[in-house]
């Protein structure tokens, strides 16, 4: 029996693979060299990314992610974002839940939207081991220093379903995993595909993962960073900077999922969004709804059993605790938002791209197969369609 469990915010894909290799029927366990999108050109809407194309591209925020494989049939792990370094309690971020289809577990949600702060990291997991990595995260902020009298944690966990690939039922994550996710996190490229919470996810037929993207606005428009991170796992026509790529490409999935009369569009989107724009918390619900123009424009079918969530956050907008709790910095205008708002729909868009386009075929529970997406096609079905 293997277990992997990586630190992967800093690019150490070399582990991941190591692990992965057991889990996937095709791939060599060296350093993932699938292709981004915009190493095949896609350029997704008309803003610039920042220079890492990812979430981290927001000052201040970090990943970390656990990979958690096991045997033939364990495929799970842990995403964890942190908008900052600092002790979240004591330094609580102005954020925002968008629910779009409910259909799912988001712990601390309500306390979210009802105080507009978050107060805790984020993370993502599958869906049956949400309360495991809520507790286990409940434990580590009330360890940190300056906590040591905290009597209420608020922490914030999104999942989705993985239990076509993962034995899900197992609850196989662990609170040293999520721990290793928390404490590993760290800034610069985010590894994506499948790696942490994105292990046993699907999409669209094809092997989803994680994925992240990021836009930088020009000064005209203030200069702000919209940063983008996604758990793909969701159903609909995949559609490709504006190409209708499902019309060629059918995953061998489908079959297998007609047999099973499964609904193949079933399955959920978690999207965190985080920004250095300073936004109050009824702002950050806006942009946060404007993510799932990102996700339509994928391809999404927003089926019934689709939960897709957006969890929206400035790293500007910080609220000190305590009696003389203030809001550190004054928001933008309402009228500055559209730039904003269109570069929340073109990173989300991108980060979904990228999961797809960054993961590998995976074996795991029961002998399943998912098909990574063939590159090589979708490179000739974007140059035919003019891309």
């Amino acid at each position: 029996m293997m277990k992997v469990t990586n630190v992967v915010a800093v690019g150490c894909a070399a582990l991941v693979a190591a692990g992965i290799a057991a889990a996937q029927t095709q791939g060599s366990g060296t350093m993932n060299t699938r292709p981004r999108a915009r190493d095949l050109r896609i350029r997704i809407g008309v803003n610039e990314p920042g220079p890492l194309d990812a979430i981290t591209d927001v000052a201040g925020v970090e990943v970390g992610q656990t990979t958690i494989i096991q045997g033939d049939d364990v495929r799970t792990g842990v995403t964890a974002i942190l908008p900052h370094v600092g002790n979240m309690f004591q330094e609580k971020v102005a954020g925002a839940v968008y629910v779009f289809n409910a259909f799912g577990k988001l712990v601390g949600s309500t306390q979210v939207n009802e105080l507009g702060q978050i107060k805790t990291p984020i993370l993502l997991t599958n869906t049956l081991s949400v309360w495991d990595a809520a507790a286990a995260m409940t434990d580590w902020m009330l360890g940190l220093p300056g906590n040591e009298k905290v009597m209420s944690i608020n922490p914030v966990v999104g999942e989705t379903n993985d239990g076509w690939l993962n034995d899900i039922r197992g609850r196989h994550v662990k609170a040293e995993d999520v721990v290793k996710a928390l404490e590993s996190a760290r800034g610069g490229p985010v590894e994506e595909g499948t790696v942490g919470a994105g292990t046993g996810t699907v999409a669209f037929g094809w092997k989803g993962g994680i994925g992240t993207s990021s836009r930088k606005l020009g000064e005209d428009a203030g200069g702000y960073t919209v940063g983008v991170l996604v758990q793909t796992n969701f159903g609909g026509h995949l559609t490709i900077a504006g190409v209708p790529a499902y019309r060629a490409l059918q995953p061998p999935r489908l079959a297998a999922v007609r047999r099973e009369k499964r609904n193949e569009a079933d399955g959920s989107c978690m999207m965190v969004v985080a920004t250095d724009a300073p936004l109050d918390a009824r702002q950050l619900m806006r942009l946060a709804k404007r993510a799932t123009f990102g996700l339509a424009r994928s391809g999404s079918s927003g089926s019934n059993g689709s939960g897709d969530f957006v969890i929206a956050f400035s790293t500007t907008t910080k609220i000190a605790a305590g009696p003389q709790a203030s809001v550190e910095t004054t928001v933008i205008s309402e009228d500055a938002l559209a730039p904003l708002f269109e570069a929340v729909i073109e990173a989300t868009e991108e980060a979904i791209d990228n999961s797809l386009l960054r993961a590998r075929t995976v074996k795991g529970r029961d002998g399943h197969v998912i098909e990574a997406l063939p590159i090589e096609r979708l490179k000739d079905i974007l140059k035919n369609s003019g891309q």
